[in-house]
């Protein structure tokens, strides 16, 4: 599984460690990742995402997972979050019906 957050889209970071010598290695840095549920009004049940820190206050600040979904662009969501979409919308359209 990718390290990749599905709302930032922030990756892992490369650089060197530098000792006090002066030796450099390479090294890198992890984004905040983490495995977290948020309750969806639209399906009923919680969705599980694997967001930055960063990522889970964006979603909160948004109003949820169904209006972030809901409000971003298709161009700026990964796969994941895609299905998710299509599955809200699915839900959305059944229940307008």
């Amino acid at each position: 599984m990718a390290r990749v957050c599905s709302v930032t889209g922030k990756k892992p970071h490369f650089g060197n460690k530098v000792s006090h010598a002066n030796n450099k290695t390479r090294r890198r840095w992890l984004p905040n990742l983490q495995m977290c549920s948020f309750p969806s009004d639209i399906l009923g049940k919680a969705v599980r995402l694997r967001l930055t820190a960063n990522g889970i206050r964006t979603v909160e600040h948004k109003g949820g997972v169904d209006a972030w979904l809901l409000d971003t662009p298709l161009s700026r969501l990964d796969d994941e979050a895609k299905v998710l979409r299509k599955r809200l919308e699915k839900v959305q359209a059944t229940k307008a019906a």
